[in-house]
């Protein structure tokens, strides 16, 4: 049997989303049969913004050898000791919008985003420009990536809660919400 119950720590994360205001979608789970990597995704938006025009989705990606030298290290503990927050699995989230005719300043988003999710959740923005034809005008979508590392040490001793990443979540999504409006139809 598992020290730690990687499933079992997802399902809590989207219970907890859930309240903390998200809606959950859709959810997928992948396993890599020669490497035993495995994938968690989850694809939810704050509940008040069904339909979009916002996408928000959050990845767990489990490297066996994180969890089986977190497992070796629980073993090896004299018991009722705590294991060291060593161990890490990467959390993802992704926030995109569709073509945006009137894509705001990247810079100055960065900036304001930067503010809502503070040094506890650092957000990457970035645009893509796309053609369809070499005629047509460019297409930009815009997306933002935070990334945080989930300690396997504190979801073995059920500590690990994320309350404060899944708020500045909502805020971020919320931000991105009010935003959207003008940056698709142009109208503040």
């Amino acid at each position: 049997m598992a020290v730690i119950d990687v499933a079992g720590f997802v399902a809590d994360l989207k219970n907890h989303a859930a309240d903390h205001g998200f809606h959950i979608h859709d959810e997928r789970h992948f396993v890599e049969t020669y490497s035993m990597r495995q994938a968690w995704e989850v694809d939810l938006h704050p509940e008040e913004a069904c339909g979009g025009p916002v996408e928000f989705h959050l990845a767990v990606e489990v490297d066996p050898r994180s969890v089986l030298a977190f497992e070796d290290q629980v073993l090896e503990l004299p018991e009722g000791e705590e294991p060291e927050d060593v161990h890490h699995l990467p959390m993802t989230f992704t926030w995109s919008l569709p073509p945006l005719p009137h894509c705001p300043d990247l810079l100055l988003l960065a900036t304001e985003l930067a503010g809502i999710g503070g040094p506890d959740l650092p957000l990457e923005v970035s645009a893509v420009d796309s053609f369809q034809s070499v005629t047509d005008p460019s297409e930009r979508t815009l997306t933002v990536v935070a990334r945080v590392p989930v300690s396997l040490s504190q979801v073995y001793m059920g500590e690990e809660m994320l309350c404060d990443a899944l708020e500045r979540c909502l805020e971020v999504s919320r931000f991105l919400l009010d935003g959207a409006p003008s940056w698709l139809d142009g109208e503040p």
